[in-house]
Formats: C-alpha cells, structure tokens, sequence
C-alpha cells in the first residue's frame, strides 16, 4: 500500500485538523470546513483556528454554508501548480474544486505523457473542475473531458482561460460516463490514458442513477474496450467509499493482471507544522512496463 502525499506547494497547507474539522490555507486565504473521520484531537490552539477568513456550516445533511469571518474574501481567486493556474471556490458542498492531495498524479499525469514523447489520447471521466485535464494538455496530451454537471465544465473552462491553455486540445462534454464510453466504444474511439474520478453517488444530466458499488465495475470493463494498443495509463481516485484501495486493486487486476505496474493507497495530506496525516480517499493506478 503506498501513502502518497504532496510535496511542499507554496499555495497550499493543512494547517491543522481535528475534532470533525480541518483547517486549511488556499493561497493567502485560510478555511475551517467540517470532516466526520476527524476524531482526533487539534493541535494549534483555538486563536489560530479563529484566523479562518471562512468557515463552513452545514445546513443540511449534503448541504451548506459558507459563513465569511473576512469582508474582503473574494467569491473565487487564483492558485498556481508548477505550470497550471486555476480558480478556488466556495461552493454549497464544502468543496473548493481544488483537491491537493491530487498534485502527486497531475505529475504522474505530465510524467507519463512526457515520457511517451508521442502524439497521445486522454480521457479524464467525472472530471470536475478539470485539473488533471489541464496536466495532461499541458504536458502534449490531445484531452477529452467528459462531466454530467454544465457548471463544472464552464469552471475547468475558466481553469484552462487562467492557465492560458486555449490553444491546447481538450474537448468539453457534458455527458453521462457510462453512456458516453459506450459511444465511443462504437465509434472505435481509443485512448492512451484514462483518468477517473467516479463519485460514491450521482447523477447524468438527463438524471441517470449511478451508484459506485454497481456501475464502477461496469464502467471499468467498458473503458478496457476503448485502450489503445499501446496504452499509458488507468488513475482511479475514489473519495467517500466505504472500501480500501484493495478494491480498486483487485478491480484494477481482473482486467490488467500482468501487464503492467498497480499501484494502490490512499491519498493524504500532512499537516506542515507537525507531519499528522490526513487520509482523504482511495486510489489505484496502471502504468504499462
């Protein structure tokens, strides 16, 4: 089991995490939002934790709220990655479309693709604010992201417009994942790298069901349909499973096996004050020999 964990990002700290909370930075702006697995104790004492120029309140199972301690805390503002911009935000499910923990596969991303040093396919399923679309297209990759929600493909459209990626190839689809890939299956689409990002729960925009215990096995068999024959890779990050990353793994070798590296763990963040880890999600990957 591999524990991966960011390196020191100058736009990025957790601060501290404890008693069902975190505590984080986001470039110059710090944020307490609410974590259950936090069972533990906090370290920094509670005039560090008042700092927080925001902090989120939950209204509703799902649901909440952003209460402002800081006037002049913009609605969005920029953080940098190495050569990647894009924007924070506040948004009504404690998220901020931005996951640190993921900058170590963004560099498997560019690495991978890098290495390649050939004209290559990406496909980047449940992409969301589209990060790990922007690695890929800016390390050479021809990028097609696909996403049910409209609202998150116009933010990785702004994502791309701040990273001054215009000219790079991503095609932005608003789709089902399931659906889609079964198109491109018959279309004879194939791609050199997969990127997934599947939720516990969702939905497709004309309201599909999907549920991760059910379709991820599903999807994964279909996607094995649009590989090329010289692939790159398969990333799976998985966030509120009730799972190990065993089980991506096992998924991961019913349709690889041996033909190339697993790799699978969970993604962490360590507090930069006193080296706690934070898990905050599972992930498997393939990379080929």
């Amino acid at each position: 089991m591999q524990l991966l964990r960011p390196l020191r990002w100058d736009d990025y700290e957790l601060l501290d995490c404890g008693e069902s909370f975190r505590l984080e930075r986001f470039g110059k702006y710090i944020l307490s939002r609410p974590d259950p697995q936090i069972i533990w104790k906090k370290k920094l004492p509670e005039s560090e934790w008042q700092k927080a120029d925001a902090v989120y309140e939950r209204t509703t199972e799902d649901k909440g709220l952003w209460v402002k301690k800081n006037p002049n805390l913009p609605y969005k503002w920029i953080l940098k990655y190495k050569n990647l911009s894009f924007y924070a935000k506040l948004t009504p499910f404690k998220h901020t479309g931005i996951f640190p923990e993921q900058t170590v596969q963004w560099d498997f991303i560019q690495e991978k693709i890098l290495q390649s040093k050939r004209a290559v396919n990406i496909l980047n399923l449940f992409a969301y604010t589209g990060i790990a679309s922007l690695a890929a297209a800016a390390a050479g990759g021809k990028v097609t992201h696909v996403d049910a929600s409209f609202p998150a493909i116009g933010w990785a459209k702004e994502n791309q417009d701040v990273s001054n990626l215009r000219d790079k190839p991503i095609r932005w689809i608003e789709d089902d994942c399931l659906k889609f890939v079964g198109r491109e299956i018959k279309r004879g689409v194939k791609y050199d790298g997969i990127i997934m990002d599947p939720p516990a729960f969702g939905h497709g925009p004309e309201g599909q069901m999907w549920k991760f215990n059910k379709d991820f096995p599903k999807l994964f068999e279909l996607c094995m349909q649009i590989l090329s024959g010289d692939p790159l890779f398969i990333l799976v990050n998985a966030y509120a499973i009730s799972s190990s990353h065993l089980m991506l793994k096992n998924v991961f070798e019913d349709f690889l096996g041996d033909k190339g590296e697993i790799n699978s763990g969970e993604l962490t963040l360590e507090e930069n004050r006193n080296n706690r880890l934070l898990s905050t999600g599972i992930f498997a990957s393939w990379s080929s020999k």
